[in-house]
């Protein structure tokens, strides 16, 4: 296979489930008709986003995703990434890849990496001590390899999602309730402390992995997720280690470096309106598309030349997505060509 264009695509699919499967305390979950909506409109957008890989978040049942290719008559035409208990009891990552591309087997990642610390003593006297104890992803990354052209190293492509910005519910907790007239009043800030604490060390753990892929190696990576966080977020600037976008005849590249598909969007464009998510009247990109620096036009490295991003979000106008069958994120597509850069003498 020598592909001359590769398309990738980020889709959180909204607990996407069987119907009558409880969907967290929602003990009825989807009833038939929502459902059918549901997969429907997810099929629509599989035709009219046709990429080579889809990345889901929030899917709990693969019969679903599998349905939703029938429904777009695409189901010969793909791949499907999903684990084995991918049986509708919990959320998973996972994804579609046109037939042709996979190399190997897929892999999950829930543990973070043995030697992963995020404990220091400070950087002066007066910093107290802190210490995260947190093992694992809430939802363990999906993993797989692609080969898109023979002439071209295998790529590795990770499906993340993060913890959300909502709060963590704390009301549970065994120090909440031992003393609730002082932490009542707390429990938001409290809780959204907690959230951040926890996607903040999933970034920086899926960066753990992606550092030792990457380190002094020519090895193409593609990170395709909904981060939960925007594009200057600290949780993506771990993700990324901020790069510097080089213009006109410069020449860069990182060795460890991801680059978002908005910003080299951003250099092409004359208006961002760039948004994925609606919370409170407040737009903001969660979703995003990684790439590592044989993607990034003005590497010295690069094999693939960024060809442009679409957004599809105008069904997040709406607020009843059970009423219409839409999700509560936009899903974004980016497009490379094969262009590895040639280099002046």
């Amino acid at each position: 296979m020598k592909l001359k264009e590769l398309s990738l695509a980020t889709f959180n699919l909204y607990n996407l489930n069987e119907p009558g499967l409880p969907l967290y305390a929602d003990k009825d979950g989807w009833t038939q008709d929502e459902y059918d909506l549901k997969i429907a409109w997810t099929a629509r957008q599989l035709r009219i986003l046709k990429s080579d890989i889809f990345g889901f978040q929030e899917l709990w049942h693969a019969a679903s995703l599998h349905r939703a290719l029938d429904e777009a008559g695409q189901t010969d035409e793909y791949d499907v990434v999903a684990p084995t208990d991918a049986d509708g009891s919990h959320i998973v990552c996972a994804a579609i890849v046109r037939k042709g591309l996979l190399v190997g087997e897929p892999d999950w990642i829930s543990a973070f990496p043995d030697k992963f610390k995020l404990q220091s003593r400070g950087d002066d006297p007066q910093t107290p001590l802190i210490d995260v104890g947190i093992s694992g992803f809430s939802r363990p990354v999906c993993h797989f390899t692609i080969r898109p052209r023979e002439d071209e190293p295998e790529v590795h492509v990770y499906v993340c999602h993060f913890k959300s910005k909502a709060p963590t519910k704390v009301f549970n907790e065994p120090w909440f309730k031992g003393d609730r007239a002082a932490y009542a009043m707390h429990a938001t800030a409290l809780g959204a402390a907690l959230s951040t604490i926890r996607r903040t060390a999933e970034a920086a753990a899926l960066r753990f992995l992606l550092t030792a892929q990457l380190k002094g190696n020519d090895t193409p990576v593609i990170v395709l997720g909904d981060i939960n966080d925007g594009q200057h977020s600290n949780t993506a600037n771990i993700l990324t280690e901020q790069p510097r976008y080089l213009v006109g005849d410069s020449v860069g590249g990182g060795d460890v470096a991801l680059y978002t598909a908005q910003t080299l969007q951003e250099y092409r464009d004359t208006r961002d309106v760039y948004y994925t998510h609606v919370h409170q009247d407040l737009r903001e990109s969660l979703d995003h598309i990684l790439v590592s620096e044989q993607f990034y036009d003005n590497s010295r490295k690069r094999r693939w030349l960024f060809d442009g991003m679409a957004v599809n979000n105008d069904h997040l106008n709406f607020d009843d997505h059970k009423a219409d069958g839409t999700n509560d994120h936009g899903v974004i597509r980016a497009v490379f060509k094969h262009k590895p850069i040639k280099l002046q003498p």
